[in-house]
């Protein structure tokens, strides 16, 4: 039965990446390797941003206590995924939906094969079930929309022929993708929400989020 909960949360949430890659345009284009270039280069991101955050921002030890000032410095050092995807964006050749797909795959792929493989194959064998790990893998689907989300706004914004009056739009949604972690701490505190209240709550702004991003790719791709 470990077993079989262990493959459960492995199928949950390593699907929807396979059948993005399988069913888009990245499996006909041959783009794994792009891909896996884009994991490296998620890598290396997250490397500098573990040395700054350990140089700046060191582990309080005393204690636990959420510090709002604090937990929104630490988020701003998302923006160092901002400017990586932003840098692979600009590296990669193709069509700009190919961009995008490449991109927002191949960095999400990378997280879930660095921050939570692992917890689900020593978590999820040792137990018959928890919940906590179905919803670890429920969360890699968010992401996946996340970081598609993020690199669909870079192109946008990158695009010379985007209308001025939409850049704002653009640059409010991006930072809201950034602080997106404080934020919803912030309300889960506020309202003690459970830990499946705030998976949904998660999945309800990053979706509404991607809408606003797709609107607008759509608006660029057909002229505006």
């Amino acid at each position: 039965m470990t077993l079989y909960h262990f493959g459960n949360c492995l199928a949950l949430a390593c699907g929807p990446y396979i059948i993005t890659y399988k069913y888009s345009m990245l499996s006909e284009y041959s783009a794994f390797w792009k891909c896996v270039k884009v994991g490296g280069a998620y890598i290396v991101t997250q490397f500098c941003k573990m040395l700054l955050l350990a140089t700046f921002f060191p582990v309080d030890s005393s204690g636990e206590r959420f510090d709002p000032s604090t937990e929104l410095m630490k988020a701003t050092m998302d923006i160092g995924d901002v400017i990586g995807i932003y840098f692979v964006l600009s590296k990669i050749s193709g069509k700009g939906e190919m961009k995008i797909l490449v991109t927002g795959l191949g960095w999400s792929a990378a997280e879930l094969a660095t921050t939570r493989l692992i917890p689900l194959w020593v978590g999820a064998r040792g137990t018959e079930f928890n919940w906590n790990y179905m919803l670890m893998s429920f969360d890699a689907n968010i992401c996946l929309v996340h970081y598609l989300t993020v690199a669909a706004l870079l192109w946008v914004l990158t695009r010379p022929d985007l209308n001025k009056a939409f850049r704002p739009a653009v640059v409010g949604l991006l930072l809201i993708t950034c602080y997106k972690p404080v934020i919803l701490r912030l309300l889960s505190l506020s309202v003690l929400l459970t830990s499946l209240m705030s998976l949904f709550v998660q999945t309800v702004v990053v979706c509404g989020l991607g809408a606003a991003a797709l609107c607008l790719l759509r608006m660029v791709s057909y002229g505006q």
